[in-house]
C-alpha cells in the first residue's frame, strides 16, 4: 500500500490533481491498474486514502506529543504539542501543500472532522493533567487551541503565510496558544488537607 500511496503524491506533485490518474500511479508504483482497482475503484477513493493516511500520521504524532506532556505544566504542554504539530504538518511541505488542494476537491468533512476530534480528545485529556492551571470550561479551552493550531496552519500551507513566519513559526505559533491557554485557566483548586 505504501507503494501506491507514495507514487500517487509524487504524480500529484509533478502532475498536479487534474492530471493524476490511476493509471498514471499503477505506473508509478510498478503495479497493473487491475491491482490499484482492487483496492481504489476509483482516483476519489484512492486520495481520499492518502488523505487519510497523511492526517493520521499527524494525529498520531499530536497524539503522542500531547500523551509526553501528561502532568506538566502549561507552558511545557503547549511548547511540546504545538512543535510536534508544526514538525508534522511541515515534515514535507510540497506533499502537505498537494494534500490541501485535494481536500478542497474531495468531499472529505467527515474525514476531516474525525481527524480535529481525535486532536481535540488528545489535548483536552493532556490539558486536564496541567499542573498550574485549570480549566473551567475545557471543550472550548480545547476546541480554541486546536483551531488556532490548524488554522494557522491551513494559512501557511496555502502560500499566504509571510516567509519569515514560516522560519519562525514553532516559537510564533507556541507563543499565541501559551498566550490564550494562560487567559484561559484559572489557578488550580488548592485541596484540603
Amino acid at each position: 500500500m505504501d507503494a501506491i500511496f507514495d507514487a500517487t503524491i509524487q504524480v500529484l506533485l509533478a502532475d498536479g490533481l487534474r492530471k493524476l490518474t490511476t493509471i498514471r500511479v499503477a505506473e508509478r508504483a510498478g503495479a497493473s491498474v487491475g491491482t490499484l482497482y482492487q483496492y481504489y475503484p476509483h482516483k476519489q477513493a484512492l486520495l481520499y486514502a492518502v488523505l487519510e493516511r497523511h492526517l493520521g500520521r499527524i494525529g498520531t504524532a499530536l497524539e503522542e506529543a500531547a500523551a509526553s506532556a501528561h502532568g506538566e505544566p502549561l507552558a511545557k504542554m503547549a511548547a511540546v504539542v504545538v512543535r510536534a504539530f508544526v514538525k508534522a504538518k511541515t515534515a514535507d511541505m510540497e506533499e502537505g501543500r498537494a494534500l490541501y488542494a485535494v481536500a478542497g476537491e474531495l468531499d472529505c468533512r467527515p474525514l476531516i472532522a474525525q481527524a480535529q476530534q481525535r486532536g481535540r480528545s488528545a489535548l483536552a485529556a493532556m490539558l486536564a493533567t496541567a499542573t498550574d492551571v485549570r480549566f473551567d470550561d475545557l471543550p472550548t479551552v480545547t476546541y480554541m487551541f486546536s483551531a488556532a493550531m490548524t488554522g494557522t496552519m491551513h494559512s501557511v500551507m496555502e502560500g499566504t503565510a509571510p516567509a519569515k513566519l514560516t522560519r519562525t513559526l514553532p516559537g510564533q505559533l507556541e507563543s499565541l496558544c501559551l498566550g490564550y491557554l494562560v487567559r484561559a485557566g484559572a489557578p488550580p483548586r488548592r485541596t484540603s488537607r
